[in-house]
């Protein structure tokens, strides 16, 4: 059974219509990639998704609910996490810090800004931080580090509300291909554990080919083509709007 279910989905910005009739699924406990060349409107649905753009028409349904128009807090609310293609933690905070900021705000405490999170819900921040391997750097302000483990810091933080979607945006640019990898087993990992459902733009193949689940390709605003990554890697129509005539998909050794 599909946790999201998007059913044509459509967005247009002035006289250009950046996404046209777009339908997918995504079950709890999958990953699923969303791409497509620049301009092919895969930002402009992840944002639909995430609740920063507003469809013209169609429904975004999660669970049954309908999140279409709703606002990004509200969005947040109904039980989805986001992660961001540049990282957005607190730097002068510590890593444990950062992650009991998001149970503040899961738990919606408000705090003077001279108080600081430190004893709040410690503990469960700190299991938090252990499910991305970082806990025994709790107490190192995020300012301090490899930006590797900045990327694991925010999972953490995206995971405080225990969501049941994750949308991942770009979620190794920037990165060296061992720490890619080795980030998005680990969220592949726990969305297994915890049923989860993600959805992840990317433009890196190979981490596309070794750890979604399923793909889909966007083309100027149309969905072209859906299904597990290897069964694409030869499909004509998407070698010749992602790649260009006579270019075929390579995933990294």
């Amino acid at each position: 059974m599909s946790l999201l279910q998007v059913t044509d989905l459509s967005k247009s910005f002035g006289g250009v219509k950046a996404v046209d009739g777009v339908g997918f699924t995504l079950a709890a406990g999958e990953m699923l990639a969303l791409i497509g060349p620049n301009g092919a409107g895969k930002t402009t649905v992840f944002n639909m998704v995430g609740g920063q753009l507003k469809p013209d028409a169609g429904s975004i349904q999660l669970g049954g609910q309908e999140l279409a128009g709703r606002t990004p807090r509200a969005i947040w609310r109904l039980g989805v996490g986001r992660t961001f293609q540049i990282a957005e933690t607190f730097a002068s905070l510590t890593v444990a810090e950062n992650v009991q900021m998001a149970l503040i705000a899961r738990d919606r405490r408000v705090f003077a800004l001279w108080r600081r999170a430190a004893h709040h819900r410690r503990g469960e921040a700190l299991e938090l931080l252990a499910q991305v391997g970082m806990q025994a750097q709790a107490d190192r302000p995020c300012g301090v580090l490899a930006y590797g483990d900045v990327k694991r810091v925010e999972l953490a933080i995206a995971l405080a509300h225990a969501p049941r979607l994750l949308l991942m945006d770009e979620p190794t640019a920037g990165m060296a291909p061992r720490e890619r990898n080795e980030l998005m087993a680990l969220a592949r990992r726990l969305v297994a554990e915890r049923r989860m459902a993600a959805l992840f733009t990317e433009h890196s193949m190979d981490v596309v080919f070794a750890h979604a689940d399923r793909m889909i390709v966007l083309a100027r605003g149309k969905l072209i083509a859906e299904g597990p990554p290897q069964a694409l890697r030869d499909d004509p129509q998407v070698q010749a709007v992602y790649f260009g005539t006579g270019k075929t998909f390579e995933a990294a050794p």
